[in-house]
Parts: structure tokens; C-alpha cells; sequence
């Protein structure tokens, strides 16, 4: 495993980490399918045996459950790991609902606390706030507070759009920003990640295996997810035209030296802004694969300006 900065804090992360939405389970819908706690437990478990010291969940994540079952996943590792959560899907009431508040999210972090079994929180993150709140600001009040009282060590934003990041970036409190950067979505590495490096903020890559399309395991065949998936109800199209995609950049294969998982993540990791890729994973396999990726080659620069070049001919489809 490979290790980098993240942005200006103090933390030397491993350069692939783990994400932990789908370890919540489907009991409430939004995740990836069905889960068995103690295979995302032996999961955590296997990315912690191959140097992976960065985990990343939420509270919102199947209610609490993620952050429950990571706590116990690393159990005595706490102080080897960093550990980063989210705030501001309320779904206390049994409805998730947006709040930012400075009531919910002292209420919040008490919260996770408690399931995570720890007295501080790595990294506390606000869960995609609106462009209208990051530019006001006052959110990040809270954040400050909850980091002068010892409660959280650095302060994240995760969201959307690139135009988000950069405005939050402007207020100077902000120490990472997460945000969807893929082989598909590509608009972060021109609009965000110039201004994160000015700024010396760290950036965390999440979804670069594109919901797992960029695994490229399906096929037009056999693609259907069952209900609570939360790709259950895209589009046929929608879903055959990131198959198409996907099958455009089976050159990154390299003859076997790579997987396709393994490539996507290497081009995640090939901006110099990026600090850590977050794949998800429910099962010893997928740690596997995701975080064996240190070990294959980086990509060529000519297999990037191939990439770059199909995704501004938005693939050819």
C-alpha cells in the first residue's frame, strides 16, 4: 500500500481506502443489495491486512448501521485507522430528510460517536449540502466548534458538483472535499482539483467504479438490481449506455495486467489533487481486488488522453 497527504492536515492516508456505504445494509433502501454483517466484517478486516488505514461511512448509511458494523469490524485498531463520517440526513424521525441545523448536528455527533465506540471522529463531513448553504457558510460554524472541543480532528464537505467544492473552499475552514471523480464523470479534474491543490485541501475520490459499471461484470444481458438497490430504477438506457461505455475502455486491461476495477481506480488516482479513492465493499473479494491495485501499474499517458478523449466525445454513444 501506498500512502499520500491528505490536503493540509497531518494524516498520511492509504491512497485506497474503504467505503463503507454499502456495509449499512438494504434494510432501508439506498445502498448496493443485501449484506451479511460478518462478510463486511472480515471485509474491514482483509483492507486493514492490506495496509488500508482509511474508512469512510456516514451516519445515514443504513441508519446507522454502517458505522455500527465498521466499529466492530476494527475493534482494537481504532488508533491505527483514520476514520471519516457524514452528517445531514436526519433519518431519526424514520424518514431521511436534509438538516444541517446546529441542533441536529450536535445531536448527530453524539450519535456516531456512540456507534462508532470512539471519543473523536478523523474527519466529520457534511453530507451534500446545498450550493446556497456552502456559499452562507454558517454551516461550518458547528464544525468549528465540535473541532475546538475535540470532539472531530478536521473538517470535510462532501458533495456533487464541482462548483460546490469551490465555494466552500473559499471560506479557508474546510480541509477535504469528497466528490464523485470516474472515468465517466470527469468535470472535477478541470473546474475542482486545480483550486484544491492552490488551497493545499485534500480531495477524496468516491464512486470510482461508477456504482461498479467501471468493474465491468455486467452486461446488457443480465442487468437488473433488485428493489431498495439504488439502481434499481434507472433507465434500460440509462444502464446500457454506461455498459457501452464501460466497454470502450476494456484497453486499460492491458492484457490481463490489470482488471477493469483495478484500472479505474489507478485513473482515480492519476490527478495529483487526489488524496485517497474510496471504492465500496461488502466482501473479502471486492478488498481484494480494489486494494491490490497498488501493486499493478499506473496508467500511461497515453491510456489517460485516450480516457480524457472519449469522455469529451461522451463515448461515442
Amino acid at each position: 500500500m501506498h500512502y499520500r497527504r491528505l490536503g493540509r492536515t497531518n494524516l498520511n492516508v492509504s491512497e485506497v481506502g474503504f467505503g463503507a456505504w454499502a456495509i449499512g445494509g438494504n434494510q432501508y433502501g439506498n445502498s448496493y443489495g443485501p449484506t451479511i454483517d460478518d462478510e463486511s466484517m472480515r471485509a474491514v478486516r482483509r483492507a486493514l491486512e492490506l495496509g488500508c488505514n482509511f474508512f469512510d461511512t456516514a451516519d445515514v448509511y443504513g441508519y446507522g448501521h454502517s458505522e455500527e458494523v465498521l466499529a466492530r469490524a476494527l475493534d482494537n485498531s481504532r488508533k491505527d485507522v483514520i476514520v471519516a463520517t457524514k452528517v445531514g440526513g436526519n433519518f431519526y424521525s424514520g424518514r431521511t430528510r436534509m438538516d444541517f441545523s446546529p441542533q441536529h448536528i450536535k445531536f448527530a455527533i453524539e450519535k456516531s460517536l456512540q456507534r462508532l465506540n470512539t471519543d473523536y471522529i478523523d474527519l466529520y463531513q457534511l453530507h451534500n449540502p446545498p450550493l446556497e448553504m456552502i456559499k452562507d457558510g454558517k454551516v461550518f460554524e458547528s464544525l468549528a466548534e465540535l473541532k475546538k472541543e475535540g470532539r472531530i480532528r478536521f473538517i470535510g464537505v462532501s458533495i456533487f458538483e464541482p462548483a460546490e467544492g469551490v465555494e466552500a473552499v473559499k471560506h479557508g475552514i474546510v480541509d477535504t472535499i469528497q466528490v464523485v471523480y470516474n472515468i465517466y464523470h470527469q468535470v472535477p479534474r478541470n473546474e475542482l482539483f486545480p483550486v484544491a491543490i492552490k488551497n493545499n485541501v485534500g480531495i477524496i475520490v468516491r464512486e470510482p467504479l461508477a456504482n461498479g459499471f467501471l468493474t465491468g461484470k455486467f452486461s446488457t444481458e443480465k442487468v437488473s438490481f433488485p428493489q431498495g438497490d439504488i439502481r434499481h430504477n434507472w433507465t434500460l438506457d440509462y444502464l446500457n449506455a454506461r455498459i457501452s461505455a464501460t466497454e470502450k475502455v476494456r484497453f486499460l486491461e492491458a492484457g490481463g495486467r490489470r482488471t477493469l476495477t483495478q484500472a479505474a481506480i489507478r485513473f482515480a488516482l492519476s490527478d495529483d489533487a487526489v488524496s485517497t479513492a474510496i471504492p465500496g465493499a461488502k466482501t473479502v473479494k471486492q478488498v481484494e481486488e480494489n486494494l491490490l491495485t497498488t501493486t499493478v501499474e499506473p496508467l500511461a499517458k497515453q491510456e489517460l488522453e485516450k480516457v480524457f478523449a472519449l469522455a469529451e466525445r461522451n463515448f461515442d454513444l
